[in-house]
Protein backbone atom coordinates (compact mmCIF):
# COMPACT_ATOMS: atom_id res chain seq x y z
CA UNK A 1 0.00 0.00 0.00
CA UNK A 2 1.19 3.47 -0.42
CA UNK A 3 2.17 5.11 2.11
CA UNK A 4 1.27 9.04 0.77
CA UNK A 5 -2.20 10.31 -0.62
CA UNK A 6 -1.77 10.31 -4.65
CA UNK A 7 -4.54 11.53 -7.04
CA UNK A 8 -6.22 10.76 -9.21
CA UNK A 9 -4.42 12.10 -12.10
CA UNK A 10 -1.12 10.08 -11.11
CA UNK A 11 -3.24 7.01 -12.31
CA UNK A 12 -4.03 5.57 -15.93
CA UNK A 13 -6.73 2.46 -16.25
CA UNK A 14 -6.86 0.91 -19.20
CA UNK A 15 -8.15 -2.15 -20.35
CA UNK A 16 -6.52 -4.85 -22.55
CA UNK A 17 -9.18 -5.04 -25.49
CA UNK A 18 -10.50 -2.36 -27.08
CA UNK A 19 -14.21 -1.08 -25.34
CA UNK A 20 -13.92 -3.61 -22.44
CA UNK A 21 -17.10 -2.85 -20.66
CA UNK A 22 -15.52 -3.74 -16.99
CA UNK A 23 -12.15 -2.06 -17.66
CA UNK A 24 -14.34 0.58 -18.56
CA UNK A 25 -16.49 0.83 -15.47
CA UNK A 26 -13.61 0.32 -12.79
CA UNK A 27 -12.26 3.27 -14.46
CA UNK A 28 -15.35 5.29 -14.18
CA UNK A 29 -15.72 3.95 -10.56
CA UNK A 30 -12.43 5.18 -9.81
CA UNK A 31 -12.96 8.64 -10.89
CA UNK A 32 -10.93 8.53 -14.41
CA UNK A 33 -12.27 10.96 -16.74
CA UNK A 34 -10.76 10.07 -20.06
CA UNK A 35 -12.40 7.61 -21.76
CA UNK A 36 -9.75 4.63 -22.26
CA UNK A 37 -10.16 4.44 -25.67
CA UNK A 38 -8.42 7.72 -25.42
CA UNK A 39 -5.47 6.86 -23.45
CA UNK A 40 -4.58 3.94 -25.66
CA UNK A 41 -4.41 2.54 -28.85
CA UNK A 42 -5.10 -1.51 -29.33
CA UNK A 43 -3.01 -1.32 -32.70
CA UNK A 44 -2.74 -4.64 -34.31
CA UNK A 45 -0.54 -5.27 -38.03
CA UNK A 46 -1.45 -6.79 -40.96
CA UNK A 47 0.62 -9.47 -39.79
CA UNK A 48 -1.90 -9.90 -36.70
CA UNK A 49 0.87 -8.82 -34.52
CA UNK A 50 -0.47 -6.74 -31.40
CA UNK A 51 0.96 -3.27 -30.99
CA UNK A 52 -0.37 -1.37 -27.89
CA UNK A 53 0.89 2.68 -28.21
CA UNK A 54 -0.08 5.04 -24.97
CA UNK A 55 -1.77 7.89 -27.31
CA UNK A 56 -0.07 11.32 -26.95
CA UNK A 57 -0.03 14.18 -29.02
CA UNK A 58 1.55 13.37 -32.30
CA UNK A 59 3.22 17.18 -32.91
CA UNK A 60 4.88 16.97 -29.37
CA UNK A 61 8.19 16.06 -29.56
CA UNK A 62 9.19 16.60 -26.10
CA UNK A 63 9.62 14.09 -23.60
CA UNK A 64 9.88 11.06 -26.29
CA UNK A 65 9.48 7.75 -24.44
CA UNK A 66 9.23 9.35 -21.08
CA UNK A 67 5.08 10.59 -21.05
CA UNK A 68 4.41 8.52 -18.55
CA UNK A 69 6.63 9.44 -16.17
CA UNK A 70 5.67 9.27 -12.21
CA UNK A 71 2.19 7.72 -13.76
CA UNK A 72 0.76 4.41 -12.21
CA UNK A 73 -0.78 2.15 -14.92
CA UNK A 74 -3.47 -0.27 -14.15
CA UNK A 75 -4.42 -2.99 -16.44
CA UNK A 76 -7.78 -4.41 -16.12
CA UNK A 77 -7.99 -7.86 -17.81
CA UNK A 78 -10.58 -10.27 -18.05
CA UNK A 79 -11.73 -12.74 -20.03
CA UNK A 80 -14.43 -12.46 -22.73
CA UNK A 81 -15.61 -14.73 -25.68
CA UNK A 82 -14.13 -12.82 -28.41
CA UNK A 83 -10.26 -12.60 -27.51
CA UNK A 84 -9.14 -15.93 -25.92
CA UNK A 85 -7.69 -15.93 -22.75
CA UNK A 86 -3.74 -16.72 -24.32
CA UNK A 87 -4.08 -13.28 -26.42
CA UNK A 88 -4.96 -11.51 -23.47
CA UNK A 89 -2.19 -12.82 -21.70
CA UNK A 90 0.23 -11.87 -24.62
CA UNK A 91 -1.74 -8.54 -24.42
CA UNK A 92 -1.13 -7.71 -20.79
CA UNK A 93 2.73 -8.23 -21.09
CA UNK A 94 2.87 -6.20 -24.44
CA UNK A 95 1.11 -3.33 -22.33
CA UNK A 96 3.13 -3.93 -19.52
CA UNK A 97 6.13 -2.99 -21.33
CA UNK A 98 4.87 -0.20 -23.00
CA UNK A 99 4.22 1.05 -20.18
CA UNK A 100 7.44 0.98 -18.19
CA UNK A 101 9.46 2.05 -22.11
CA UNK A 102 7.44 5.22 -21.84
CA UNK A 103 8.33 5.81 -18.02
CA UNK A 104 5.42 4.30 -16.09
CA UNK A 105 6.23 4.66 -12.20
CA UNK A 106 4.29 1.45 -11.40
CA UNK A 107 2.07 -1.13 -12.98
CA UNK A 108 -0.45 -2.61 -11.71
CA UNK A 109 -2.44 -5.57 -13.30
CA UNK A 110 -6.24 -5.84 -11.91
CA UNK A 111 -6.95 -10.04 -13.50
CA UNK A 112 -10.27 -10.47 -11.44
CA UNK A 113 -10.13 -14.62 -13.06
CA UNK A 114 -6.11 -15.14 -12.80
CA UNK A 115 -5.13 -16.70 -16.30
CA UNK A 116 -3.42 -20.33 -16.17
CA UNK A 117 -4.88 -20.84 -12.22
CA UNK A 118 -5.72 -24.45 -13.33
CA UNK A 119 -2.12 -25.08 -14.64
CA UNK A 120 -0.89 -24.54 -10.83
CA UNK A 121 1.44 -27.31 -10.40
CA UNK A 122 4.22 -29.38 -12.68
CA UNK A 123 5.07 -33.06 -12.66
CA UNK A 124 7.31 -32.86 -10.08
CA UNK A 125 7.26 -32.16 -6.14
CA UNK A 126 9.22 -28.57 -6.82
CA UNK A 127 6.85 -27.74 -9.02
CA UNK A 128 3.69 -25.98 -7.12
CA UNK A 129 3.14 -25.81 -3.40
CA UNK A 130 0.09 -27.39 -1.58
CA UNK A 131 -1.27 -27.58 1.46
CA UNK A 132 -0.85 -31.56 1.21
CA UNK A 133 1.59 -33.72 0.34
CA UNK A 134 1.46 -34.64 -3.67
CA UNK A 135 1.78 -38.67 -4.06
CA UNK A 136 2.51 -40.38 -7.60
CA UNK A 137 -1.17 -39.83 -8.73
CA UNK A 138 -1.04 -36.04 -8.04
CA UNK A 139 2.39 -35.32 -10.06
CA UNK A 140 1.04 -38.10 -13.25
CA UNK A 141 -1.89 -35.57 -13.74
CA UNK A 142 0.78 -32.73 -14.72
CA UNK A 143 3.25 -35.22 -16.23
CA UNK A 144 4.31 -33.81 -19.85
CA UNK A 145 2.92 -30.41 -19.42
CA UNK A 146 4.45 -27.23 -18.25
CA UNK A 147 3.81 -25.02 -14.98
CA UNK A 148 2.38 -22.79 -16.61
CA UNK A 149 1.00 -20.55 -13.98
CA UNK A 150 4.43 -19.93 -12.72
CA UNK A 151 5.91 -18.97 -16.68
CA UNK A 152 3.31 -16.23 -16.43
CA UNK A 153 3.74 -14.92 -13.19
CA UNK A 154 7.34 -14.77 -14.60
CA UNK A 155 6.43 -13.19 -17.96
CA UNK A 156 4.30 -10.46 -16.28
CA UNK A 157 7.47 -9.57 -13.81
CA UNK A 158 9.58 -9.47 -16.93
CA UNK A 159 7.56 -7.02 -18.86
CA UNK A 160 7.09 -4.52 -15.69
CA UNK A 161 4.10 -5.38 -13.53
CA UNK A 162 4.71 -4.48 -10.18
CA UNK A 163 1.64 -5.50 -8.17
CA UNK A 164 -1.03 -8.26 -9.11
CA UNK A 165 -4.54 -7.73 -8.17
CA UNK A 166 -6.91 -10.78 -8.62
CA UNK A 167 -10.35 -12.37 -6.69
CA UNK A 168 -10.90 -15.17 -4.98
CA UNK A 169 -8.50 -17.50 -6.46
CA UNK A 170 -9.10 -21.26 -5.67
CA UNK A 171 -5.44 -22.61 -5.51
CA UNK A 172 -3.04 -22.63 -2.97
CA UNK A 173 0.26 -23.04 -5.54
CA UNK A 174 -1.01 -19.78 -7.72
CA UNK A 175 -1.26 -18.04 -4.52
CA UNK A 176 1.92 -18.74 -3.10
CA UNK A 177 3.67 -18.10 -6.90
CA UNK A 178 2.45 -14.70 -7.30
CA UNK A 179 3.45 -13.69 -3.39
CA UNK A 180 7.37 -14.82 -3.67
CA UNK A 181 7.74 -13.20 -7.07
CA UNK A 182 5.82 -10.07 -6.80
CA UNK A 183 6.93 -10.19 -2.82
CA UNK A 184 4.23 -7.80 -1.38
CA UNK A 185 2.73 -6.56 -4.61
CA UNK A 186 0.42 -9.72 -4.89
CA UNK A 187 -2.92 -8.56 -3.54
CA UNK A 188 -5.92 -11.69 -2.83
CA UNK A 189 -9.37 -9.69 -2.72
CA UNK A 190 -12.02 -11.87 -0.88
CA UNK A 191 -15.50 -10.61 -1.74
CA UNK A 192 -16.68 -11.22 1.87
CA UNK A 193 -18.22 -7.88 2.38
CA UNK A 194 -20.51 -8.32 -0.96
CA UNK A 195 -21.66 -11.51 -0.25
CA UNK A 196 -22.42 -9.97 3.65
CA UNK A 197 -23.76 -7.14 2.15
CA UNK A 198 -25.92 -8.79 0.07
CA UNK A 199 -27.21 -11.69 2.11
CA UNK A 200 -28.02 -8.65 4.86
CA UNK A 201 -29.69 -6.59 2.85
CA UNK A 202 -32.00 -8.34 0.55
CA UNK A 203 -34.70 -11.62 0.76
CA UNK A 204 -32.53 -14.27 -1.01
CA UNK A 205 -32.67 -16.22 2.00
CA UNK A 206 -34.59 -15.78 4.69
CA UNK A 207 -33.72 -16.04 8.35
CA UNK A 208 -34.37 -14.61 12.13
CA UNK A 209 -32.74 -11.52 13.90
CA UNK A 210 -29.56 -13.20 14.99
CA UNK A 211 -29.89 -15.30 11.75
CA UNK A 212 -31.97 -18.13 12.96
CA UNK A 213 -32.69 -20.64 10.06
CA UNK A 214 -29.70 -19.80 8.06
CA UNK A 215 -26.83 -22.14 7.35
CA UNK A 216 -23.58 -21.24 5.45
CA UNK A 217 -22.10 -24.16 3.62
CA UNK A 218 -18.42 -25.05 2.13
CA UNK A 219 -18.62 -28.08 -0.27
CA UNK A 220 -14.84 -28.83 0.76
CA UNK A 221 -11.67 -28.38 2.73
CA UNK A 222 -10.61 -25.20 0.15
CA UNK A 223 -14.22 -23.30 1.02
CA UNK A 224 -13.75 -23.53 5.15
CA UNK A 225 -12.18 -21.23 6.01
CA UNK A 226 -13.84 -18.68 3.60
CA UNK A 227 -17.25 -19.78 4.82
CA UNK A 228 -16.51 -19.18 8.42
CA UNK A 229 -15.10 -16.17 7.80
CA UNK A 230 -18.28 -15.37 5.78
CA UNK A 231 -20.32 -16.15 8.86
CA UNK A 232 -18.19 -14.59 11.39
CA UNK A 233 -18.49 -11.56 9.21
CA UNK A 234 -22.35 -11.35 8.85
CA UNK A 235 -22.07 -10.62 12.45
CA UNK A 236 -25.08 -13.26 13.47
CA UNK A 237 -24.83 -15.35 16.36
CA UNK A 238 -27.59 -18.05 15.37
CA UNK A 239 -25.95 -18.58 11.91
CA UNK A 240 -25.18 -22.30 11.16
CA UNK A 241 -21.87 -24.08 8.98
CA UNK A 242 -22.04 -26.81 7.08
CA UNK A 243 -18.81 -28.65 6.57
CA UNK A 244 -18.41 -30.45 3.76
CA UNK A 245 -15.77 -33.35 2.84
CA UNK A 246 -15.44 -34.23 -0.89
CA UNK A 247 -13.20 -37.50 -2.37
CA UNK A 248 -12.98 -37.35 -5.96
CA UNK A 249 -12.58 -41.38 -7.27
CA UNK A 250 -12.53 -39.94 -11.38
CA UNK A 251 -12.64 -36.85 -13.22
CA UNK A 252 -16.08 -36.30 -12.73
CA UNK A 253 -16.83 -38.68 -10.03
CA UNK A 254 -16.85 -37.74 -6.18
CA UNK A 255 -17.81 -38.57 -3.02
CA UNK A 256 -19.13 -36.31 -0.59
CA UNK A 257 -19.82 -36.85 2.74
CA UNK A 258 -20.11 -34.21 6.26
CA UNK A 259 -16.97 -33.26 7.52
CA UNK A 260 -16.06 -35.32 10.61
CA UNK A 261 -14.80 -32.34 12.41
CA UNK A 262 -17.94 -30.25 11.87
CA UNK A 263 -19.25 -30.90 14.86
CA UNK A 264 -22.54 -31.26 13.79
CA UNK A 265 -25.36 -33.64 12.25
CA UNK A 266 -27.54 -33.15 9.66
CA UNK A 267 -30.74 -33.03 11.95
CA UNK A 268 -28.96 -29.19 13.08
CA UNK A 269 -29.74 -27.90 9.71
CA UNK A 270 -32.99 -28.86 9.41
CA UNK A 271 -35.64 -26.49 6.84
CA UNK A 272 -32.46 -23.78 7.26
CA UNK A 273 -31.96 -22.09 4.57
CA UNK A 274 -28.51 -23.00 3.02
CA UNK A 275 -26.25 -21.07 0.89
CA UNK A 276 -23.39 -23.02 -0.62
CA UNK A 277 -20.03 -21.20 -0.99
CA UNK A 278 -17.61 -22.14 -3.51
CA UNK A 279 -14.80 -19.67 -5.62
CA UNK A 280 -15.86 -21.13 -9.32
CA UNK A 281 -17.76 -24.01 -11.11
CA UNK A 282 -17.42 -24.99 -14.84
CA UNK A 283 -19.24 -28.10 -15.91
CA UNK A 284 -21.52 -28.01 -12.65
CA UNK A 285 -21.06 -31.86 -12.01
CA UNK A 286 -19.77 -31.75 -8.75
CA UNK A 287 -22.23 -29.31 -7.81
CA UNK A 288 -24.94 -30.80 -8.35
CA UNK A 289 -23.89 -34.01 -6.44
CA UNK A 290 -23.46 -31.28 -3.56
CA UNK A 291 -26.82 -29.52 -3.63
CA UNK A 292 -28.95 -33.20 -4.06
CA UNK A 293 -27.08 -34.15 -1.03
CA UNK A 294 -27.91 -31.13 0.46
CA UNK A 295 -31.24 -31.75 -0.03
CA UNK A 296 -31.29 -35.11 2.18
CA UNK A 297 -31.19 -32.24 4.98
CA UNK A 298 -34.55 -30.91 4.26
CA UNK A 299 -33.13 -27.15 3.44
CA UNK A 300 -35.93 -24.65 2.72
CA UNK A 301 -34.10 -22.59 -0.04
CA UNK A 302 -30.84 -23.28 -1.33
CA UNK A 303 -28.71 -21.08 -2.36
CA UNK A 304 -25.12 -21.56 -4.69
CA UNK A 305 -23.15 -18.50 -4.47
CA UNK A 306 -19.83 -18.17 -6.74
CA UNK A 307 -17.27 -15.61 -7.45
CA UNK A 308 -15.99 -17.19 -10.73
CA UNK A 309 -19.01 -18.06 -12.98
CA UNK A 310 -17.92 -19.90 -15.89
CA UNK A 311 -21.34 -20.18 -18.47
CA UNK A 312 -20.26 -23.48 -20.44
CA UNK A 313 -23.20 -25.41 -22.18
CA UNK A 314 -22.66 -28.36 -19.87
CA UNK A 315 -22.94 -26.06 -16.99
CA UNK A 316 -26.38 -24.42 -17.72
CA UNK A 317 -27.48 -27.74 -18.62
CA UNK A 318 -27.10 -28.76 -15.57
CA UNK A 319 -27.16 -26.11 -13.22
CA UNK A 320 -31.01 -25.94 -14.17
CA UNK A 321 -31.29 -28.45 -11.75
CA UNK A 322 -34.05 -28.65 -9.57
CA UNK A 323 -31.55 -28.63 -6.20
CA UNK A 324 -30.54 -25.75 -7.21
CA UNK A 325 -33.17 -22.61 -6.04
CA UNK A 326 -30.91 -19.52 -6.46
CA UNK A 327 -27.57 -18.74 -7.91
CA UNK A 328 -25.49 -15.73 -6.59
CA UNK A 329 -22.12 -15.04 -9.50
CA UNK A 330 -19.97 -11.94 -9.03
CA UNK A 331 -18.93 -10.74 -12.90
CA UNK A 332 -15.59 -11.79 -12.39
CA UNK A 333 -16.38 -13.14 -15.93
CA UNK A 334 -18.59 -10.83 -17.56
CA UNK A 335 -19.86 -12.88 -19.84
CA UNK A 336 -22.24 -13.97 -16.98
CA UNK A 337 -24.33 -10.53 -17.40
CA UNK A 338 -25.39 -11.69 -21.16
CA UNK A 339 -28.63 -13.50 -21.28
CA UNK A 340 -28.10 -15.79 -23.81
CA UNK A 341 -25.21 -17.01 -21.36
CA UNK A 342 -26.86 -17.46 -18.84
CA UNK A 343 -29.84 -19.35 -20.76
CA UNK A 344 -32.61 -20.85 -18.52
CA UNK A 345 -30.98 -20.39 -15.82
CA UNK A 346 -31.78 -16.68 -15.95
CA UNK A 347 -34.82 -17.33 -14.50
CA UNK A 348 -32.79 -17.96 -10.87
CA UNK A 349 -29.40 -15.87 -11.21
CA UNK A 350 -28.51 -12.95 -9.48
CA UNK A 351 -25.14 -11.27 -10.57
CA UNK A 352 -23.44 -8.31 -8.14
CA UNK A 353 -21.32 -6.40 -10.43
CA UNK A 354 -18.19 -5.73 -8.83
CA UNK A 355 -16.59 -2.84 -10.28
CA UNK A 356 -17.16 -0.33 -7.86
CA UNK A 357 -15.56 -2.91 -5.21
CA UNK A 358 -12.92 -2.98 -7.18
CA UNK A 359 -11.92 0.44 -7.48
CA UNK A 360 -12.49 1.36 -3.93
CA UNK A 361 -9.53 -1.02 -3.91
CA UNK A 362 -7.39 0.44 -6.12
CA UNK A 363 -7.60 3.81 -4.07
CA UNK A 364 -6.43 1.69 -1.58
CA UNK A 365 -3.74 -0.16 -3.29
CA UNK A 366 -2.60 3.11 -4.76
CA UNK A 367 -3.06 5.25 -2.47
CA UNK A 368 -5.61 7.53 -3.72
CA UNK A 369 -8.04 9.59 -1.59
CA UNK A 370 -11.51 7.73 -2.09
CA UNK A 371 -14.90 9.16 -1.48
CA UNK A 372 -16.98 7.41 0.57
CA UNK A 373 -19.76 5.13 -0.69
CA UNK A 374 -22.50 2.75 0.59
CA UNK A 375 -23.03 1.34 -2.46
CA UNK A 376 -19.80 -1.00 -3.69
CA UNK A 377 -21.54 -3.28 -5.96
CA UNK A 378 -24.31 -3.16 -8.78
CA UNK A 379 -27.07 -5.37 -8.92
CA UNK A 380 -28.50 -7.37 -11.96
CA UNK A 381 -31.02 -9.73 -12.39
CA UNK A 382 -33.42 -10.91 -15.34
CA UNK A 383 -36.43 -10.04 -13.99
CA UNK A 384 -37.38 -6.27 -14.23
CA UNK A 385 -38.27 -5.63 -10.47
CA UNK A 386 -36.33 -7.16 -7.70
CA UNK A 387 -36.84 -10.72 -6.79
CA UNK A 388 -35.23 -10.17 -3.20
CA UNK A 389 -36.17 -7.33 -0.82
CA UNK A 390 -34.92 -7.70 2.87
CA UNK A 391 -36.92 -8.14 5.86
CA UNK A 392 -37.29 -9.76 8.89
CA UNK A 393 -38.44 -13.13 9.94
CA UNK A 394 -39.76 -13.88 12.97
CA UNK A 395 -39.47 -17.65 14.34
CA UNK A 396 -43.20 -18.24 14.42
CA UNK A 397 -43.19 -17.11 10.30
CA UNK A 398 -39.99 -19.05 9.74
CA UNK A 399 -41.59 -22.24 11.41
CA UNK A 400 -44.18 -21.71 9.09
CA UNK A 401 -42.18 -21.38 6.09
CA UNK A 402 -40.60 -24.85 6.95
CA UNK A 403 -43.54 -26.45 7.32
CA UNK A 404 -45.50 -25.08 4.08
Amino acid sequence: MSETTRTRSDVIVVGNTSDDPFAIDVAFAFGQTEDVADLISMKQFANSEFCPRFISDENDFTNIGNKLAGKTVVIVSTSNRVVSRQNLAMRNVLIARAAKENGAAEVILVEPDLYYSAQDRGPRPDLGSTPFERDSKDLKKFDGQPFSVMLYAQMLKLAGVDRVVTVHNHSHAVRSVFAQIFDGGYHHLLPHEIYVDYLLNSDIVRYGPNGEGLALCAPDQGAREFVLEMASSLGLPKVKCILLEKERSGERDVEISLYEGSGSSFDDFEGHDIVLFDDMVRTGSTLVETCRFLKRVKPGRLVFAVTHFYASDEGRQKMADSAIDEILALNTLPAVLNRDEQGRLRKKMVVLKIEKWLARKLCEITGVADEPSENFYQIDMSSKNPRFRRKIWSNDQLASLRTG
